[in-house]
This record gives C-alpha cells, sequence and structure tokens, in this order.
C-alpha cells in the first residue's frame, strides 16, 4: 500500500500531472527545470489512473508506475498514484482534496505550453487558475498557441514577469508563469507509435 507523500506548512510543491505512457526523458527535463525556474522545494509527479480527454485507456497503472520510478531519480521529486488513493479523477478535484490533506501547503500546477493551449476544455479550469499558481514550461512547437490560447488571454494580468518566475510558488492565485527552455522533442505518443511502449 502506497503511502501519501510526506509536505511540510510552508513548502512549495510542484504537480506533474499526466498519464506517463510511457515516462521519457523531456518529462525528467521539465521537472527539474520546474525545481530551478519556479523556486519550488519540491515536485510530486501525479500519475493519473487515466487522462479524462484522452478516449484510448493508458496501459496499467503499476506499469507506469514502475516507468516512472525507475525514469525519475531525484531526490525532491516524488512519484506518486495520489489520484487513484484519492478518487479523484479531474484536476481540479485532486487540488481540492490537496489542499484539505496539506493545509498551509503551496502547490504550483506544472503543464507543457502543449496543455495551456488546450487548458479551456478541461473541467473547471477558471477554478484551477483562480486556486493554484500555474507554471508552464514551453515545449517546441506549442509557444505560438500557447500564448495565443484562450486562458492566456483571459488571465493576462496575471502572468508574472520572465524574471520574476522564480517567485511563482509564493505569488497569491491567479498567478501564472512562461518559461521558455530548450526542450527535448520527446513524446510518450512518439515513443508508443514506435512500439517501444
Amino acid at each position: 500500500m502506497r503511502r501519501f507523500p510526506v509536505a511540510k506548512a510552508g513548502q512549495v510543491i510542484g504537480l506533474l500531472g499526466g498519464s506517463f505512457d510511457p515516462p521519457h526523458a523531456g518529462h525528467v527535463h521539465i521537472t527539474k527545470a520546474a525545481l530551478k525556474r519556479f523556486g519550488l522545494d519540491h515536485v510530486w509527479w501525479l500519475v493519473s489512473p487515466g487522462n479524462p480527454l484522452k478516449f484510448a485507456g493508458p496501459a496499467p497503472l503499476p506499469q507506469r508506475m514502475q516507468a516512472s520510478g525507475a525514469m525519475m531519480r531525484h531526490p525532491r521529486v516524488t512519484v506518486t498514484d495520489i489520484e487513484r488513493q484519492l478518487g479523484t479523477r479531474y484536476t481540479a478535484q485532486t487540488l481540492s482534496a490537496l489542499f484539505r490533506r496539506y493545509p498551509g501547503v503551496r502547490f504550483v500546477w506544472l503543464m507543457g505550453a502543449d496543455n495551456l493551449a488546450q487548458f479551456h476544455k478541461w473541467q473547471d479550469w477558471r477554478w484551477i487558475m483562480d486556486h493554484v499558481p500555474v507554471g508552464v514550461l514551453a515545449r517546441p512547437g506549442d509557444r505560438i498557441s500557447a500564448r495565443l490560447s484562450k486562458a492566456a488571454r483571459i488571465y493576462r494580468a496575471a502572468k508574472l514577469p520572465k524574471q520574476a518566475a522564480h517567485r511563482l510558488g509564493r505569488a497569491g492565485p491567479p498567478a501564472w508563469a512562461f518559461v521558455n527552455l530548450p526542450m527535448s522533442d520527446q513524446s510518450s505518443s512518439a515513443i508508443r507509435a514506435r512500439g517501444e511502449w
């Protein structure tokens, strides 16, 4: 039986959710960059039971958890199936449950720029923006569509300047930061298409 991750009041925890089907070096790259660029104390990989926006189900959760643990080895990163333990399906539900379970912990939701481009399709996406700072990490080819996205336009005034991104975890929501990185072009779907998973 897995335990819930440990976090203390005042800590800043980045949350990187996804199916990790499979996990790859790009996930590791953005995780390490998020720790540094957004001033996070820790990052939790939230390996989801399933993605509500995808039609086909992912590989079995134990397989993805094992592969994620083997891929992401860092003293400040925890791989967890906390959404399975909480019984939540959507990000807003997960965040609400985490706020109750970890009072005083400051969470930051992490996503690639590709997710920001379609963030307005997520359930309760405005609630998410209004309740947790969001750190966006640019991926190849997604920068322009992300910056022109509905979420980016509506929350334009809440965007931190680039030089203030390291203060994201201490900012009161709504707050978000967008950082450009020399990114890995690996993707889980490409790995699956090559039959390597």
